[in-house]
């Protein structure tokens, strides 16, 4: 797909008026490359203080998120990357096999679907685990194969706990419009694919971050070195400081948020 057709969907995926039509029936697409079945990384917070989260980037699409409370919550769960432990609640999208699970571990809690599997409208979830308030905010998708329009077929998640709000963008495919970002609210975090092909462009994404103006950005969804550092030299071209981390676990609070928007990067992947 060439940059101009990108651009074209990417506006017409942003405005809500322009999705009419009947959505092509779904069938599970291939996995995004990279990944290897089964892999596991291990969790490093033992104990958090209160006002403290702990992020552990497991690989491709995959954070474990745990609350200064204890509630362990993994993004994008799915059959070939997963947390050495098993989470309290799993959410999930459709865009790719690997970034949900038909067969998830039957000791979590709860799952979160960010797209309605029988077609249709998505569900728009709030709900409150423990000390985690947990919410979406839909977006859409192309069709794997066409430039077709696929509503409500990705969710942005949000985690809101200890003061602090978390966004994983999921396999976002578009910009944001002014009422995704109404809904979305204060961002102090966000989790961000990279890739620039199966998600949003490089350049759409960069403006998708520049909406959102968190102070700390986290990297995922990439697929080789040279992918990574061409989006980190977009960043550091915006102006944003880069910093790389030895482990994959990070403890994040609102005290500790960097004073500066920050790209911060975990390896893991």
């Amino acid at each position: 797909m060439g940059h101009a057709a990108i651009r074209s969907l990417r506006l017409a995926a942003s405005l809500a008026a322009a999705m009419i039509g009947a959505i092509p029936a779904w069938a599970a697409p291939e996995g995004c490359p990279g990944l290897v079945a089964g892999r596991q990384l291990p969790i490093q917070h033992a104990s958090l203080e209160p006002g403290d989260v702990g992020v552990t980037y497991v690989g491709h699409a995959t954070f474990l998120i745990e609350s200064p409370g204890g509630v362990r919550i993994a993004t994008d769960y799915n059959d070939y990357v997963r947390p050495s432990v098993v989470p309290d609640v799993a959410t999930m999208n459709r865009a790719h096999s690997t970034h949900y699970s038909d067969n998830p571990d039957p000791g979590i809690k709860t799952i979160m679907r960010g797209w309605n599997p029988g077609g249709g409208e998505a569900p728009h979830w709030d709900r409150q685990v423990g000390d985690v308030r947990i919410r979406n905010v839909v977006t859409n998708i192309r069709q794997w194969g066409s430039d077709a329009t696929i509503r409500d077929g990705n969710s942005i998640f949000v985690f809101e706990t200890a003061d602090l709000c978390i966004a994983h963008l999921g396999h976002l495919h578009h910009t944001l419009t002014p009422e995704h970002l109404r809904q979305l609210g204060r961002i102090d975090v966000v989790l961000v694919p990279v890739d620039g092909s199966y998600t949003l462009d490089i350049d759409g994404m960069m403006e998708v971050l520049a909406s959102l103006n968190a102070r700390l950005m986290i990297p995922m969804h990439f697929f080789s070195t040279s992918t990574l550092n061409r989006f980190l030299d977009k960043a550091a071209g915006q102006g944003w400081a880069v910093e790389r981390q030895a482990t994959p676990s990070v403890t994040l609070s609102r005290a500790s948020l960097p004073p500066k928007p920050t790209v911060m990067v975990l390896p893991g992947h």
